[in-house]
């Protein structure tokens, strides 16, 4: 199943690139049909899925892969990595639907977001360090070329900083994956068995040299300050699918990675790193916030706000490291906010990165100075925008909230220092509603005259992915029946 769901999308890509002559809307179409039997095999998953016994993963594939180096094509999901497989699936989708008016090679660009969601998918049901690095590197090259090819504004230039950081970082990685590998006995690159042995027991600065090199190459995808500043420009001039699937999906391979590997593997180091990580986690809740109340450009205002809720994910998996009497309960919390949050802020900030390409789409500028009063003839597009706005600050009633609520619950409880990044969320309600108020309120002026509201398409992929905000928010239980058990059980692994 998770080999099908995986390597599906990377069929089709190949189909599309064997057949020149398809036609534009075939091709078009066929990326919709394909992500979305994607996400029916995903859903499928999800209803046969039983919580697997702690330490072990559900639906397991593996096979011999690089036996001189016990390294196995390894596949499998428990409640860290179910969550943001369908997350991934949704958001691809959206970005097909979204698409489909796309008149700039669309066969070409079809393809290369089947192969990226291909080698997301395989990143989030690796079980294996080197089957997880050559997904990671691959999503990187994979997003260079759709910047560099489908961008606008300075495009190449930064495509190019992206890869450069982002390579430069998951170089970092391969040295911490490295020294889990020779620190095991046996040696192996297995994530399952790796989790069991936790290499580095007794030997502080070893495993503390290990862990900085893996959260190094970690903290540039998530980015974490101050390996945030890739990030803007990227956002900025990639196109709008693009966005949605670096903020969505790509950016939650970093956070992912913390739980899943950093976490596991090296508990006495990330106890030991916890209250540095913490405060990393702060200063990104209101750097980000900062600095994005300080934008006049939606998009890199967007993309501010991303470094700012994924600094609410490593405040969260930081206090997951501070070991107490009586503090398991909130710990575990926290790391269920955290995985929540990563699922929310993918729903959320895909939407909103989608509706900015509705700005560069009608009227070629993402300045909130140059629209006015656009509410009145793009009645739709003000509703969508303040949903996903409401939604991202933590309203009650959508995802952001379950997820921040828990993150802060478990945060406050193991450490109370950390009320400080409470700050984060009233910065955050400031410059959206800010926002708002400067592009949809008032007399319609600038370029809002004559700005023509959602299409079909659009309203078809944005609207479901704030539907899914708003179900969480209202029944949250569905996905937390599932992402709880895996939770408490990263915690415990923390605390031996």
């Amino acid at each position: 199943m998770l080999s099908l769901i995986v390597f599906l999308p990377l069929a089709a890509a190949l189909a599309l690139l064997a057949l020149p002559r398809l036609g534009d809307t075939a091709a078009r179409w066929t990326w919709v049909a394909v992500a979305t039997a994607d996400l029916a095999l995903v859903v499928a998953a999800w209803l046969r899925y039983e919580t697997p016994t702690a330490g072990r993963l559900a639906f397991e594939e593996q096979v011999e892969w690089i036996p001189g180096v016990n390294s196995s094509y390894h596949l499998g999901v428990d409640g860290l990595s179910l969550p943001l497989v369908a997350m991934t699936a949704v958001i691809f989708l959206a970005c097909a639907i979204f698409a489909l008016r796309e008149t700039d090679r669309p066969r070409l660009q079809a393809a290369l977001f089947l192969f990226l969601q291909s080698v997301s998918m395989g990143l989030f049901v690796a079980a294996d360090l080197i089957l997880f690095f050559v997904f990671f590197d691959l999503s990187i090259v994979g997003m260079y070329f759709v910047i560099a090819g489908w961008g606008h504004g300075n495009a190449a230039r930064s495509a190019m900083k992206f890869f450069l950081y982002t390579f430069l970082g998951s170089l970092a990685l391969l040295v911490g994956f490295i020294g889990l590998y020779i620190a095991a006995d046996p040696h192996t690159f297995d994530m399952v068995e790796l989790a069991e042995q936790t290499p580095f027991a007794g030997s502080s600065l070893a495993g503390g040299l290990v862990l900085a090199a893996i959260l190094i190459g970690l903290a540039v995808k998530t980015p974490t300050v101050p390996f945030h500043t890739w990030l803007p420009p990227a956002h900025t001039d990639a196109p709008a699918i693009g966005s949605a699937v670096l903020a969505g999906v790509l950016l939650k391979m970093g956070t992912y990675g913390f739980v899943r590997i950093a976490m596991p593997m090296l508990p006495e180091a990330w106890r030991d790193w916890a209250w540095v990580i913490i405060v990393v986690g702060i200063v990104s809740v209101v750097y980000g916030a900062l600095v994005a109340l300080a934008q006049t450009n939606v998009k890199r205002m967007v993309a501010y706000t991303s470094v700012n809720h994924m600094g609410y994910i490593v405040l969260a998996v930081g206090a997951a490291g501070l070991i107490a009497d009586d503090t398991a309960q909130a710990r575990s919390i926290a790391v269920t906010g955290a995985v929540t949050q990563m699922v929310s802020h993918g729903l959320i900030t895909g939407a909103l990165f989608l509706l900015a390409g509705v700005l560069q789409d009608r009227a070629a500028t993402y300045d909130m100075d140059s629209y006015g009063g656009l509410a009145g003839p793009a009645p739709r597009f003000a509703a969508f925008f303040a949903v996903g706005a409401f939604a991202s600050l933590g309203l009650p009633g959508l995802s952001g909230f379950i997820a921040e609520f828990q993150i802060f619950t478990g945060s406050i409880a193991a450490a109370p220092v950390t009320a400080i990044a409470l700050v984060g969320i009233l910065l955050t309600a400031a410059l959206f509603l800010r926002a708002l108020q400067r592009i949809f309120t008032g007399e319609t002026r600038g370029r809002s005259v004559g700005f023509t509201d959602l299409r079909a398409a659009e309203v078809w992929s944005v609207g479901p992915l704030l539907v899914l905000s708003l179900l969480i928010g209202v029944f949250p239980r569905p996905l937390l029946a599932v992402i709880e058990p895996a939770a408490e059980v990263a915690v415990e692994l923390v605390g031996r």
